[in-house]
Order: C-alpha cells, then sequence, then structure tokens
C-alpha cells in the first residue's frame, strides 16, 4: 500500500505554531498538529501549550512529570501532519520509530478496561465498532433510553460501565435527547457560584448565634473534617453499591444517572460535577441530621453543615480540576491515584480530595503490576 505524501516543516516553522489556535509539536522528525487535543488533555490544556513547538519526546519519558505509555502515542498518531526536514532519522513516510516511543512488554495493561494509563480516557471511541463489540450503547443516540429499555443483567451492566469511553472529542453525549438535556449538563463553575454565596451566609448566621470565633471555627472545622468522612460514604456505599443494585431497569438507570455515567464517560465536562437538584436532594437530609444532632444550639448545628457544604464544594472543585486541569507539583499524586480509580479499578480508591479514609479502612489503589520485559 503506498504512503500517504505528508509536507516537511522547518524547525522554525513548527515551533512558530505554540498558540491555543494552532499548536505544534514533534517527536524526533514526526509532527503533530494537536490544536484540537488542547482541550482534552487530562493534565490540562496549559500544560500542552507550555511545550507547543517543541520536541515533546523526553518530557513523554519522563518519570517525575509522568511517563507516558503507548496510548498517548496512538493517540499523537492521529495528529500526524508532517515531518521536520533536518531530522534524517526517520524516512519522509513517517515509517521509522523515533527511539524510546515503543512500550513493548513492560506496561501492563488492565485486562478488563484495555487501559494502562489516564490518557486512555480520553482517546475518541469508535462509536460504530464499540456497540458492534459490546452491544451495549450506541453513544450516538440518546442513552437513558437505551438503558431502560436495554434488559440488560447487572453483571453484564456493571462490566461495560467500567469501560471508559471518550466521546467525539470531549463533547457530551445525549443522554434524553429532548428538554431534559440543558438539566443533566452542569458546567463547573456552577458549583461555586451557587453554593459559596450560601456557605459565606449561614456562617454568617451562625456566628450571630455562637459565643466566640473560636466556637464557630471549631464547628465549622468540624464540618469540613466530617465531609471528608461523608464523601468517602457516599463514594463507596452509594456511588459504588455494585454488588447490591438491584438487577432490574429501574435501580440500573438510577445507578447509571447517579455515578454510571461518570464512569462510562469519565472525561464529560458537564456531567463531572454534582447538578443542583441531585445536591439538594442529597444535602437536605445532611441540614436535618445535623440539626438533630446539635439540638441543644441550632447555630452550632448550622455551623458544622457550613463546613460541610464547604468541603463538598471543594470535593467537586478537587474532582473536576483532577481530570480536566493542570495541577501544583503536591496535587499530582492525588490526580494519579484518582484517574488509576477510574481506568485500573474502580472497587478501590473512593477518596477523591484525600486518601485518608482509603487508607483507614484498607480501600487504597495498589499500584499496577510491572511486567518486566523477557
Amino acid at each position: 500500500m503506498p504512503s500517504r505524501t505528508l509536507p516537511t516543516f522547518t524547525r522554525a516553522e513548527v515551533e512558530s505554531h505554540k498558540s491555543s489556535k494552532s499548536c505544534y509539536v514533534s517527536i524526533g522528525s514526526k509532527v503533530f498538529d494537536i490544536t484540537d487535543f488542547v482541550d482534552d488533555h487530562p493534565g490540562g490544556g496549559n500544560l500542552i501549550l507550555e511545550y507547543g513547538g517543541r520536541d515533546v519526546g523526553e518530557i513523554l519519558k519522563d518519570e517525575v512529570s509522568h511517563t507516558h505509555t503507548e496510548a498517548a502515542y496512538e493517540i499523537l498518531d492521529d495528529y500526524l501532519v508532517g515531518f521536520v526536514v533536518q531530522s534524517k532519522s526517520a524516512t519522509t513516510d513517517g515509517s521509522a520509530q523515533p527511539n524510546g516511543t515503543a512500550v513493548g512488554d513492560d506496561t501492563f495493561v488492565h485486562p478488563r478496561t484495555g487501559m494502562s494509563c489516564a490518557e486512555d480516557l480520553s482517546k475518541d471511541t469508535d462509536v460504530v465498532s464499540d456497540y458492534k463489540k459490546h452491544k451495549f450503547l450506541d453513544l450516538n443516540r440518546p442513552l437513558i433510553p437505551q438503558v431502560w429499555c436495554g434488559g440488560f443483567s447487572r453483571e453484564f451492566y456493571l462490566d461495560q460501565v467500567h469501560r471508559p469511553r471518550h466521546y467525539k472529542g470531549g463533547r457530551s453525549a445525549p443522554l434524553f435527547g429532548n428538554f431534559l438535556e440543558p438539566l443533566t449538563m452542569t458546567p463547573w463553575w456552577v458549583v461555586p457560584t451557587l453554593w459559596g454565596p450560601l456557605v459565606a451566609y449561614g456562617t454568617y448566621v451562625a456566628a450571630q448565634g455562637l459565643s466566640s470565633t473560636q466556637k464557630l471555627v471549631a464547628y465549622w472545622g468540624l464540618g469540613l473534617f466530617v465531609w471528608t468522612f461523608v464523601e468517602y460514604c457516599l463514594h463507596r456505599f452509594l456511588f459504588h453499591l455494585d454488588q447490591y443494585l438491584p438487577d432490574n431497569r429501574v435501580g440500573i438507570t438510577l445507578h447509571f444517572l447517579l455515578h454510571g455515567i461518570h464512569h462510562y464517560l469519565p472525561m464529560d465536562r458537564y456531567r463531572l460535577v454534582m447538578p443542583p437538584t441531585l445536591f439538594v436532594v442529597l444535602a437536605t437530609p445532611f441540614w436535618k441530621l445535623a440539626h438533630v444532632i446539635f439540638s441543644y444550639n441550632w447555630y452550632a448545628g448550622t455551623a458544622v453543615y457550613c463546613g460541610g457544604i464547604f468541603g463538598y464544594i471543594c470535593y467537586d472543585m478537587t474532582h473536576y480540576f483532577l481530570h480536566h486541569k493542570e495541577l501544583p507539583l503536591w496535587y499530582q499524586q492525588l490526580k494519579k491515584y484518582h484517574m488509576e480509580h477510574h481506568f485500573l479499578d474502580y472497587e478501590n480508591g473512593f477518596g477523591v480530595t484525600s486518601r485518608f479514609w482509603d487508607d483507614i479502612f484498607g480501600t487504597p489503589l495498589q499500584p499496577p503490576p510491572v511486567i518486566k520485559a523477557k
């Protein structure tokens, strides 16, 4: 089969493409136009733009930053646009393999998900072949009617919903396909914008009924700490009640709406933070519980509740940024930990803002096995 003819670039030409409107990178002699991938990069678009116009061969192999695996190079291959003319290490048809890009036999690939790294989560799913192969959901059609009418067994559903997919460049797959669709999408900024002022007001009200700032801080801090435990319990015992899930379409559909959609399409930007309506449903019982426990002082219960809601805001923001933004060095291990929950082991690693309770209750993620090359 004849190879396709691709243009050549000088190094200066490649280096001139380093903005969000046109971003090129290279590996050896190969040049890739990754403009359309910038916003979908799991580490955040800014990290890609930092290396715009440059050779990224070394940073992709850097263990301190994050060793990229074969899937990352497969994604890059889809964006191949040409070759650097100065380099003689590869033929102009791109048949030569740059040193270090092959992963070989020493990378663990999960036998169920077929994934080995966070970059796999952003690789577009071939919708047609995926549906033909798995006979689960057609991403081009509204998903909820398919879940409701699919007649899936619990075991089949759980197996499939925990095989992550990625929909057409990161856009949102249709859930209902009607007027309800906008209600299923929540931009990340809605959470702090909507609930932040209410937390501030509630804290102010609580302060009026407490005798000192120290008591306000103590109750508020208690609520924040309690939230970390609530976060763990909700994620483990509600969002992942998997084996206790009723084996019928009502239970399966509710599971899909509550958390299954996030594991099925983990890089969907608009179905990652909690919609306000769902938050109100889940948060209302905790408001009542806080005031039952602290019935001796309504203001104390309000302070505890506000601290807890602030913890929730931090959780949703952390969760979103772990999936979609570049993070400080001290947060990168947490990002790696949470991503492994998606592509490696969804039955462990329930802490999002911290792995503290995972360590306490024996549910920490284990690192993937290292397979030594023969």
